[in-house]
């Protein structure tokens, strides 16, 4: 039978720890009849990213994007000397993610694909990475403790089984053919 694509959103892991957790997940999304799809790891194309990516998403029945940590901030200040009564926001020791990870699920959710992120530890919470923005829970993970013992949570279990239940539903959609009534 063939494996249900889906599109596997991630910047490229720049540690081990992060390399393990992608292959954990690829490996735990093949088990599950799912096939990842990223551009520029499984699939290349020549026009700019973002036509490509669009069409990989629409070829995809779901997203799932792991935002990794990816830049480091040692001291900053997010609003800084704001002169309108926003509040300066202290993003020292934060990490920030690869804008992708913003781009690409706003883009499936745009689709209408079910979307799921999980967020590396310490990566800033804005933008879809913010709890509640795409409608879903958002997890946390860490690459430093256990992986092992995050993949074999009842948190991961749970969310992966409503994710993929989503993704079977479109797979079931995509093959109706339209109502006139």
């Amino acid at each position: 039978m063939r494996k249900i694509p889906i599109f596997l959103s991630y910047p490229k892991p720049f540690n081990s720890n992060q390399k393990m957790f992608i292959n954990k997940i690829c490996e735990y999304l093949r088990n599950q009849g799912l096939e990842p799809c990223t551009l520029g790891i499984t699939d290349y194309d020549m026009d700019e990213p973002l036509k490509a990516i669009r069409r990989l998403m629409l070829e995809s029945n779901g997203l799932l994007a792991v935002a990794f940590r990816r830049n480091y901030v040692e001291k900053g200040t997010g609003k800084p000397k704001s002169d309108i009564g926003e509040n300066e926001i202290d993003i020292s020791d934060k990490w920030l993610t690869s804008p992708y990870c913003q781009i690409e699920p706003a883009m499936a959710f745009q689709l209408g694909l079910p979307v799921l992120v999980l967020r590396e530890k310490g990566v800033i919470e804005e933008g879809v990475l913010e709890k509640g923005v795409l409608g879903t829970y958002m997890p946390e993970f860490s690459v430093e403790k256990n992986i092992d013992e995050y993949f074999n949570s009842n948190e991961f279990h749970s969310l992966l089984k409503k994710w993929e239940g989503f993704v079977r539903a479109v797979v079931e959609k995509k093959g109706n053919p339209p109502q006139l009534f």
